[in-house]
Parts: C-alpha cells; sequence; structure tokens
C-alpha cells in the first residue's frame, strides 16, 4: 500500500469495510457447503457433530464441582459421602475424560464434512481456472496464482470447523461458567470474569486486526518471491543462456527480503499480542482468585469453593487463550480464501450459450466470414479477413510475422470469440455451438509442444481417453517416434520431466503429432508443426500429416514455405489482410508477396 494511503484514515477505513463485506461474502460463499440442500447425510453429520458438542461444553462446566466436593471432603468442610473422595476423584477424573472423548467424537463425526467441502471447491476452483479465456492465464503468473489457490483451499476445512466449534461453542462455554460463577458465588465474580473477558476480547480483536494487516504484507511478498521462483524455474535453460544464475538469486533475495521485513513485524505483534493478552488474564484471575482467598478466611466459602474458583477460571483461560489464534486464523482464512473466491468470480471471457448444441461436423468446411479481432483495442490483429476452406482441402496461411495467422488458429479452436464478423464450420457459427464439442473436433499441433511430467505413454495417450495400447503405438508409428521410443531403456514408460525438457525439441514436437493423430479429429490445425525437426525428420513427419489429412480438412499455418508449397490452396496474410491466395505455382507466376517471400527465403532459408 502507497504511504499517504496508508496514513489516510478515510481509505483505511474505506479498506476495513471492504475487508469485512469479503468477509461476509466468504461467509455466505461457504455455507452451502456446511448445510447443502441436496445432501441429507452432510446436514445428518452436522447436527451430531453439534449435539457432541454441547454435551461435552455441558460435562466440560460440571467438572470443577467434582473437584469441589472431593477436596471439601478430605479437608473435613463436608461429611463423608457414600462414594467418598476417592469416588468423587475418579468422577471427576471420568468427567474430563468424558469431555476429551465427545470432543473427538465431535471431530470424527465432522471430519467428512469438512474435507468434503475442501474437495469440492477445489474441484470447483481447478475447473473454473481451465475456463477462464487464454487472455486471463497469459496475464496472470503461475506460481502466484497456484499459491492464491493453495491457501484459499486449505482455509476452507479451518474456517468450518473453527467457526462451528471454536467461536461459537467457546462464548457458550463463558455463559455457562459466569452462570456457575454468580449463582455459587456471588454477582461480583461474574462482574470481574465478564470484564476480564470483555477486555480480553477488544485487546485480541483490536491487535489481531493490526496484525492481519501485517500478515497480508507478509502474503504479498511470499506470493512475489514465489512465482518469481517458479518463473525462474520454469525458464531453467534461459537463465543457464545468459548466465542469469546470480541475477535470478538477486531479484529472488529482493523478495525475500521483503518477505524477511514483513515476517519480523508480524513475529514481533505476536509478541505484543501474547504479552497483552496475558495480563488482562492475570489480572482477572488474580483478582478473582483474592475475591476466594479473602471468602475463604472469613469463613463464606470452602477450600473445595476456592480451588473451583481456581479450575472455573483455568477452564476459561485455556479457550480465551486460544480465541487469539482462532480469530487471527479465521481472519487470514477469510482474506486467502476471499482471493480465492475472487478468481472464482472472475467471469469466463469465452462461455456457451445456454443449451447449446454440440457441433455436428460432417464434412468440415471451415469459413472466415469478415473476421475483425485484436488483442488490444487500439490495435487491430484481424481487418476483415474472409476465406473458406472446403471440406478435406488443405489450405496453408502464410505471411510475415505480426499477420494474423496464429490468430486464426486461436479463434479457429476458440480461445478467444471474433469482434466483428463471423468463423463457422459446416455453417454453424462456432459461438453457437459447445466449446468441448468444438474442441473434440480440431486436432492442433502447435508450434511449441509442452509435455507433462509423465511418462511418453501417458503424453501420446493423453490425445484420446481410455486409448489402448495397440492405438498408442499406432499412432507412435504414424508421428515416426515409435523407433525412437523403443530404444529408451524404459520405452514407452520413460518419464520426459518438467514440460518435456528430457527430450530434443524434435522428439517433444513429434509426440505431440502422435498424441493429435490418437485425438482422430476431422478438423487439423497445424501451427508451424515442424519447424523443430530436422530436414530429413521433417520430410518423414510431412510424409505422415499429409497421410493422416486424407478425408479431413487441414489448416497449416507455416513460415517455412517449402513445407506447404503442395497445399491445395495457400492464403498471404499481411497487417491483418488476406492479399493473396492461390495454389503455390499460380502464386509463383503472378510475382506477387508470395513471390517475394518465397525468393527471400530460397535466399535464405532462415527468412521470412
Amino acid at each position: 500500500m502507497p504511504p499517504h494511503l496508508a496514513a489516510n484514515p478515510d481509505t483505511q477505513n474505506e479498506i476495513a469495510r471492504e475487508e469485512r463485506r469479503s468477509a461476509l461474502r466468504t461467509i455466505r460463499r461457504v455455507g452451502p457447503y456446511l448445510w447443502p440442500e441436496e445432501q441429507a447425510w452432510v446436514k445428518r453429520r452436522v447436527v451430531i457433530a453439534m449435539a457432541f458438542l454441547l454435551i461435552a461444553k455441558l460435562i466440560a462446566v460440571s467438572t470443577p464441582l467434582f473437584y469441589k466436593r472431593a477436596v471439601d471432603t478430605l479437608s473435613g468442610d463436608l461429611p463423608e459421602l457414600a462414594i467418598g473422595a476417592i469416588g468423587l476423584t475418579l468422577a471427576y477424573g471420568l468427567a474430563r475424560l468424558m469431555n476429551v472423548g465427545f470432543q473427538q467424537l465431535r471431530d470424527a463425526t465432522f471430519a467428512r464434512v469438512g474435507q468434503r467441502a475442501l474437495r469440492q471447491l477445489a474441484l470447483e476452483t481447478f475447473t473454473h481456472m481451465h475456463q477462464l479465456s487464454l487472455r486471463y492465464h497469459i496475464t496472470r503468473k503461475t506460481g502466484g496464482l497456484s499459491r492464491i489457490i493453495e491457501r484459499g483451499v486449505k482455509g476452507v476445512e479451518f474456517l468450518l470447523r473453527f467457526l462451528l466449534f471454536s467461536i461459537g461453542p467457546l462464548f457458550l462455554e463463558l455463559l455457562l461458567v459466569g452462570i456457575v460463577l454468580a449463582v455459587l458465588f456471588d454477582i461480583w465474580y461474574l462482574v470481574v470474569v465478564a470484564v476480564t473477558i470483555g477486555l480480553y476480547i477488544w485487546f485480541t480483536f483490536k491487535v489481531t486486526e493490526w496484525r492481519v494487516r501485517l500478515r497480508r504484507k507478509m502474503n504479498e511478498q511470499d506470493t512475489d518471491a514465489n512465482q518469481k521462483a517458479i518463473d525462474s524455474l520454469l525458464n531453467f535453460e534461459t537463465v543457464k543462456y545468459f548466465n542469469a544464475e546470480g541475477r535470478e538469486a538477486a531479484r529472488y533475495d529482493s523478495a525475500m527480503k521483503g518477505y524477511e521485513a514483513a515476517a519480523v513485524k508480524t513475529a514481533t505483534s505476536l509478541a505484543t499480542l501474547n504479552f497483552g493478552q496475558s495480563l488482562i488474564i492475570t489480572s482477572g484471575l488474580v483478582i478473582v482468585m483474592v475475591m476466594a482467598a479473602m471468602g475463604v478466611q472469613s469463613g463464606a466459602l470452602t477450600v473445595g469453593d476456592f480451588v473451583m474458583v481456581n479450575a472455573y477460571m483455568i477452564q476459561i483461560t485455556m479457550p480465551l487463550n486460544f480465541l487469539g489464534t482462532v480469530y487471527r486464523e479465521i481472519r487470514q482464512s477469510l482474506v486467502d480464501m476471499g482471493q480465492m473466491f475472487d478468481l472464482l468470480d472472475q467471469p469466463a471471457e469465452v462461455t456457451d450459450k445456454p443449451n447449446a448444441p454440440a457441433i455436428d461436423v460432417r464434412g468440415g468446411v471451415v469459413e472466415l466470414d469478415d473476421v475483425r479481432f485484436s488483442y488490444d483495442p487500439t490495435r487491430p490483429i484481424l481487418k476483415g479477413v474472409s476465406l473458406k476452406v472446403g471440406a478435406g482441402e488443405s489450405v496453408a496461411l502464410v505471411g510475415p510475422s505480426g499477420s494474423g495467422k496464429s490468430t486464426i488458429g486461436r479463434l479457429l479452436f476458440r480461445f478467444y470469440d471474433v469482434a466483428d464478423g463471423a468463423i463457422r464450420i459446416d455453417g454453424q457459427d462456432l459461438r453457437d455451438v459447445t466449446q468441448d464439442s468444438l474442441h473434440r473436433s480440431i486436432g492442433v499441433v502447435p508450434q511449441d509442444t509442452v509435455l507433462f511430467n509423465d511418462t511418453v505413454r501417458y503424453n501420446i495417450a493423453y490425445g484420446r481417453d481410455n486409448a489402448t495400447d495397440d492405438e498408442i503405438v499406432a499412432a507412435a508409428k504414424a508421428a515416426r517416434i515409435h523407433g525412437f521410443i523403443e530404444a529408451l531403456p524404459e520405452g514407452y514408460d520413460t518419464q520426459v520431466g518438467e514440460r518435456g525438457l528430457k527430450l530434443s525439441g524434435g522428439e517433444k514436437q513429434r509426440v505431440g503429432i502422435a498424441r493429435t493423430l490418437l485425438k482422430d479429429p476431422p478438423i487439423l490445425l497445424l501451427d508451424e508443426a515442424t519447424s523443430a525437426l530436422d530436414t530429413e525428420t521433417e520430410a518423414q513427419i510431412q510424409g505422415a500429416l499429409k497421410r493422416a489429412g486424407e478425408g479431413r480438412t487441414v489448416i497449416t499455418i507455416a513460415h517455412r514455405l517449402s513445407t506447404i508449397s503442395d497445399a491445395d490452396r495457400i492464403v498471404v496474410l499481411e497487417a491483418g489482410e488476406v492479399i493473396e491466395e492461390g495454389t503455390h505455382e499460380a502464386l509463383l507466376g503472378r510475382g506477387g508477396r508470395y513471390a517475394q517471400l518465397w525468393a527471400r527465403q530460397q535466399a535464405d532459408p532462415d527468412a521470412g
């Protein structure tokens, strides 16, 4: 927070009000997980857990009475009872055991409810993250996003448990103890206890609110350090290429320095909180014990009464000490979960229309009708592109960098929606059909194939759920990678490493081609699919892709024109517009932009 804002009381008050609104929103969002309308077993477990809680509290309040009777019997202040002092002592021990036993029964009963809520919310968050647009994900930092989700999900079970079993039960126990002291002793005992508790709660809440702000700052620094670490490790090779280990360490240390300063303030504030709480509680305890001692000296109270008062004060001191921690953790959980619910409230940019049908791909005709699009309104990318790819036709999109080739591929897969115009497959506007069915109908081999940190088998099988081993092998053979895999010590069970770093660029690309072939879609989108391959392998893959494209509509985004010279049609894009289209021979004969690009690449294969 900027210093001028931090010093502004109005700004601080507005931030506090916003935090309270966020906390109330979070509690309302969590409530249905605790009391779901459609699941009676969850409600039943909550009710049973609450019953165990109430029994435990009643036993806890009655336990010091057995202690008092035993002490009075031993000191001669009470006549010997039938069960005797030993019997009363055993009853006291049994009551303590039953108190703990019912608390554990409560926790065991509620455990399934809490874990179910954690699982459901984690799944909801994970699913929602995949529903957000590509635009959202490329503007977020993976490390920071993962830490927000991790902290938020972990806060669910804690919040449910402690809201239900700590705050409410604590005040119930304090009320019961206060009533017992007022009835059995004097109203002034209740007054002292009430004032002590009131001061304690006021002090705890005030200091904890201060500590929550410090803790939030510490979390921000933690998130910053974490995302820098993950970003650096994901780009391990780049760091090595530029001898930037020291630079990365300095960036990470700078973030950790901020975390260190915030953590020191948090620890110091905790010491202040603990000492203040101890001062208030100890003062109240001493005052009450002095009152009881004076009562014993005057003969108004027995030694057992003195011991019972001490037991009750210790009994309420323990949960009050716990209150500071619980309140702080609940506030922190609310903050963490609030950040996660902010993610859940992030609207999906690309959504299905209500009751949208699945796409029906009959021939695979792809049509772009005056398509306009921009990532930034001030910088248009496509400026009215119209293009039709016939069923089973192979069309290549070429042009210099920034001409809009890859953007067309992203719009076809509906990573984004067009700003104007329409894209249709077999006459069906992509915005009118479900994304799931659209994605099943298009196979994409991207320029940069990213693999999961799993086996080769898993990465190829990712192309189609429940694929058999024979189908996986057939796809690998079609992608000309089966021989390489077989030569590996562990074959198809070889681990490919983080993002597939254990494989070369060409090997990763062939695995990507294999899983797309396994998907067996009616439409193929090849985005520089052979760019990472050597000339000999590229020729083999080109043959495999050509066979795979038979009977399918194939759209190829290409940089190297030699790879698409046999396409049925070549479309040349420049500055977001179609400037030429035709066959390779026709475009060369025209002597236009395509011919210029071809001549340049023949002279310099790396030229665009």
